[in-house]
């Protein structure tokens, strides 16, 4: 027996058609994956949408997504009654296991390196924080004085020189 794998479907269906005749095709399509033994894990129905580009002087279609577990069988299937159905304007079947296994895998090698990673702050902090008790120790320190010294910043650097132009008469 082939291994299952996971596929997402995505049709677009004509507008112009009927609500009952959208809900008998997609029904329709849904048999067809479970008689070929498949297994639909995700039906979504996302709407009427605007194309990104006119097909058959359509400017919207009725989006809907499938997620099927399967062998690959009732994909081509699927494909086939899709490809000959005039309702069906466009269609995409992507295999996402693959993907999704191996954004798992980078997602568990991640948590791992950070459980190993020992709480600290970032050096921006820690430089801002070092700051902050260098400046509370001076004050400490001079407690005898009763003002504490303000943190003055450092003067703006001068304007660069003018650039001579040659408009300015010579001497």
């Amino acid at each position: 027996m082939a291994a299952l794998r996971t596929y997402e479907v995505i049709f677009i269906t004509n507008p112009d058609a009927g609500e009952e005749e959208t809900t008998k095709l997609i029904e329709s399509l849904q048999h067809t994956i479970t008689d070929k033994g498949g297994t639909i894990t995700k039906n979504e129905s996302m709407g009427r949408r605007t194309l990104a580009y006119e097909i058959e002087r359509k400017r919207e279609g009725i989006y809907t997504l499938f997620e099927i577990d399967g062998t690959g069988r009732e994909i081509a299937e699927l494909e086939r009654r899709m490809r000959v159905n005039d309702q069906v304007m466009r269609y995409i079947t992507v295999r996402v296991d693959e993907d999704r296994r191996r954004a798992e895998k980078l997602n568990a090698r991640r948590l791992r390196k950070a459980g190993r990673r020992p709480l600290t702050t970032s050096g921006s902090e820690r430089g801002a924080a070092a700051a902050a008790g260098g400046v509370a120790s001076t004050a400490a320190s001079s407690s005898s004085s009763s003002t504490t010294p303000a943190a003055v910043a450092p003067p703006p650097p001068p304007p660069p020189p003018a650039a001579a132009t040659g408009d300015e008469p010579e001497s």
